[in-house]
């Protein structure tokens, strides 16, 4: 019997369930902003959404191609700056950023830089930080949002282009970064990840339907930590899915993709 949704639909609803009313979020185009889109559509009305190049506070009429594209300041509160956007993350009021990359390992350190061991001559080289860094390091808690394999779920990334937990357990803190900030969860096609109180390691916290713990093994280099008891995750619901493909992304750019 075929699915109700795709893998995309899930990973971006579950995405859209994490950002609560009331919550500020900065988001980046495609995933996160559909996710963004669709919390605000349904049960997060009051959510603040900023985008880096300066929207504060839009209300979306349409999916925004970039960052810097006129609707990311529809009806918004205010269109100003990078610089300013950065400021209030550092100031301490922005409660979630979404960020991803080629790499990620089980302390929830990004790479979006390169792939290879030589910085000046890798196999490949991406486009780096931009505000990555900036915002892992500044807001409150990082979503990130990406397929599961074991290229990008890596024993160690080739390099950290945004911190996480670093080597964990206090690595982040004493390393100067604001405390009780870092990642949060991660969101893949598989199941919903967070990490440890203590050790930071990746922990899972729920499983897709239909995937299974050899899913979870076999898509990832390092080991992720099972606790004794993990959910089940919930499937989007009609509602969800139907603001999802005929309001958030009806052409189906970011969905379609699956």
């Amino acid at each position: 019997m075929k699915a109700r949704y795709n893998p995309m639909e899930l990973m971006i609803t579950i995405a859209a369930r994490n950002l609560e009313d009331g919550a500020m979020v900065v988001v980046g185009t495609g995933v996160p902003c559909a996710a963004a889109m669709l919390a605000q559509m349904t049960h997060a009305p009051n959510l603040t959404i900023l985008f880096e190049a300066g929207g504060v506070a839009p209300i979306l009429p349409t999916m925004p191609i970039s960052v810097g594209d006129s609707r990311t300041t529809h009806k918004a509160l205010k269109a100003t700056s990078m610089a300013e956007i950065m400021e209030l993350c550092q100031a301490g009021i922005v409660d979630y950023c979404f960020l991803g990359g080629a790499q990620i390992d089980k302390y929830g350190n990004l790479n979006s830089t390169i792939i290879g061991n030589d910085y000046y001559k890798p196999i490949t080289r991406f486009p780096g930080s931009g505000g990555a860094n900036d915002l892992a390091s500044l807001c409150w808690k990082t979503l990130v949002v990406t397929p599961q394999n074991q290229k990008r779920f890596a024993n160690k990334v080739d390099f950290i282009t945004t911190p996480g937990y670093l080597q964990g357990g206090n690595s982040r803190y004493d390393a100067g970064l604001p405390a009780n900030t870092g990642p949060f969860k991660v969101i893949t096609d598989i199941g919903v990840y967070g990490y440890h109180t203590e050790t930071k390691e990746m922990m899972l916290l729920s499983l897709h339907p239909g995937k299974t713990m050899t899913d979870v093994q076999e898509n990832t280099e390092f080991e992720i930590l099972i606790p004794d008891q993990f959910e089940t995750t919930l499937e989007p619901t009609e509602e969800e899915l139907k603001t999802l493909r005929e309001k958030v992304d009806p052409t189906q750019v970011i969905i379609g993709r699956s």
